[in-house]
């Protein structure tokens, strides 16, 4: 079911952030867009196929989103949100992300990349392995440890929810925390990139730590608000999965 952006979180009179750009209109970037558009941030979004595949959900959203191209996306705004695939970073619009601040919400799926030695063996992040692939611009993770469909059912929580969100450079880090601040999430610094396998899938502070029951049948939960601490509680707590071990 469709949620138009009056579901999805009240309506902000005076946005801090007030343009964004997204690349990738699944579940994660469009849970994202209806946040944003819902606070009155102008979204351009974009993906592989065209703007034509997203009239629909441009439609949905309303006059504060436009369908463009992955180039024209990458350019707006005060950042990049990227919900694309690890195997879809080849087709990426390499010259337009050059020195853009991109918030990645990605996660390893072998089932899906298949097998990455680099990951497999640990000698880097999937945070670390997205800045080697786009080293021109700048990586900071977010959106990565929660299910799509507990974004909305989340999001202006009471207590408010916190995500963890994690960068290399502290003014990078700094203005994405204030975009998912604005999209209605508490935030909590979780380090570099390289401590990013904290809340990477397996670790302790995935998906789960969002779920008010349990993965038997998750599309139907409703999520329980985690605030803060607790957030920092679980990220300590967390312990780095085996990788290479890693069936889905």
């Amino acid at each position: 079911m469709r949620r138009g952006p009056a579901a999805s979180a009240p309506q902000a009179k005076d946005p801090p952030v007030t343009k964004i750009g997204i690349i990738g209109s699944g579940a994660i970037g469009a849970e994202v867009a209806r946040l944003a558009v819902a606070g009155g941030i102008d979204v351009l979004i974009g993906n592989s196929r065209g703007p034509e595949s997203l009239k629909e959900l441009v439609d949905e959203l309303g006059p504060k989103a436009k369908a463009v191209t992955a180039a024209e996306a990458a350019q707006f705004g005060d950042l990049v949100v990227l919900a694309v695939p690890l195997g879809a970073y080849e087709a990426l619009p390499l010259e337009a992300l050059r020195g853009r601040l991109i918030l990645s919400t990605g996660n390893y799926y072998p089932f899906r990349e298949g097998r990455i030695e680099a990951l497999d063996s640990l000698s880097t992040t999937t945070a670390e392995y997205e800045q080697s692939l786009l080293p021109e611009s700048t990586i900071v993770k977010a959106f990565n440890n929660i299910v799509a469909h507990h974004i909305p059912l989340l999001a202006h929580s009471t207590p408010r929810t916190a995500l963890p969100v994690a960068g290399d450079d502290d003014e990078a880090k700094r203005a994405s925390r204030e975009v998912v601040e604005a999209l209605g999430f508490d935030t909590v610094d979780a380090g570099s990139l390289a401590e990013s396998w904290r809340f990477e899938p397996e670790s302790g502070a995935y998906t789960g730590i969002y779920f008010a029951g349990g993965y038997e049948d998750y599309l139907k939960d409703p999520g329980a608000p985690l605030p803060a601490d607790r957030l920092r509680e679980f990220l300590a707590a967390s312990h780095r999965p085996d990788v290479a071990a890693r069936e889905f």
